[in-house]
């Protein structure tokens, strides 16, 4: 199978985009097992005897009990509790191993290097050293052999290789069994599991709890850092001002909206829309970050106004909204 590279501009440049099928990936994935190039994600690596307990303090995670081979989420947060960086970190061998987002290495690497001070950590650079491969699908486990730096994910696994052998890798897993997927599929099967991508699905003023970090990334019961505040204060007294929900998309014209472009309810803008796809069985469908206030049945459009796309909140993504103890205090007082 030819791979045809991903559009220039687009978030997943430099991967495979396709194999010729994407809609047969997807089902292949979905069924049984497929191997998908996310090579364009950057790896930092952090060494040294204080890794764990500097990530601990530095981001909204609790790692300190790290066990090695063992794999967790993370998010970095400004002051005011919004979302700045998320990764996913593995420790092996002495080594802490973050992959993040194309283009947010850098950014996050200079935090982290500001942030070392008197800690016995070194944190590098090594998007030249790893590559990322995914094995989507409920056959995955029988594809990989799960510890060190091969990890389970919710879409299958993830096996953080050496850069120069990624193509073996990859080759080794095709003839296991693997159907070669590119990023449309990849993204489509995202989207289903609700799994938001940083930048995509997010904005500059999105805070963990609209996200769907909150257990993934973020645990509620550790010491302080940055922006814990807000977490803490939304967690216990407050609710958050968008959900990101999936929406099903007016599967009557060719075109789908474009990450950003806004979401509104009669011509008022509500919301904002992250990934879109197509999906093999449920249509296009898109994740955004809607307002609260919006009801559940309203009849949504998404995209610019001049070409609006019909669309539909599904309610089976609405996240459940329990009162929290602070919350029932509150309601409480004038009983």
């Amino acid at each position: 199978m030819t791979a045809v590279d991903a559009p220039a501009g687009s978030v997943d440049a430099g991967v495979p985009w396709h194999y010729g099928d994407p809609f047969a990936e997807q089902r292949v994935a979905a069924r049984s097992a497929a191997v998908v190039d996310r090579s364009n994600r950057e790896v930092i690596a952090v060494p040294g005897e204080d890794r764990l307990t500097w990530l601990h303090n530095l981001t909204s995670q609790h790692v300190l009990n790290l066990r090695d081979g063992e794999t967790t989420e993370l998010l970095v947060l400004d002051i005011q509790g919004r979302v700045e960086h998320h990764a996913v970190l593995t420790d092996f061998e002495g080594t802490a191993w973050l992959d993040v987002e194309p283009g947010t290495g850098k950014a996050l690497l200079a935090y982290l290097e500001s942030m070392r001070f008197w800690s016995k950590v070194e944190p590098r650079d090594a998007t030249a050293e790893i590559a990322v491969l995914s094995v989507i699908g409920p056959q995955a486990p029988s594809l990989v052999t799960f510890g060190g730096l091969v990890r389970p994910m919710p879409w299958g696994a993830d096996l953080l290789v050496p850069r120069e052998s990624k193509d073996a890798e990859f080759t080794r897993l095709v003839d296991a069994g693997a159907r070669p997927a590119g990023s449309l599929a990849f993204e489509a099967l995202r989207v289903e599991l609700l799994r938001p991508r940083l930048g995509v699905d997010t904005d500059d003023r999105t805070i963990p709890h609209e996200a769907r970090w909150i257990g993934t990334a973020v645990h509620l019961n550790k010491g302080c850092y940055r922006g814990q505040e807000t977490v803490s204060k939304v967690e216990n007294v407050g609710r958050p001002p968008r959900r990101l929900l999936l929406l099903h998309l007016d599967g009557s014209l060719d075109a789908l909206p474009e990450t950003g472009d806004p979401v509104t309810l009669d011509g008022k803008v509500v919301g904002r829309v992250g990934t879109a796809v197509r999906h093999h069985e449920l249509g296009p469908i898109a994740l955004a970050l809607i307002k609260r206030s919006v009801p559940l049945d309203a009849v949504l459009a998404a995209g610019p106004a001049e070409e609006p796309i019909a669309a539909s909140i599904d309610p089976d993504s609405v996240p459940p909204d329990n009162a929290a103890l602070g919350r029932e205090a509150v309601r409480n007082l004038g009983r």
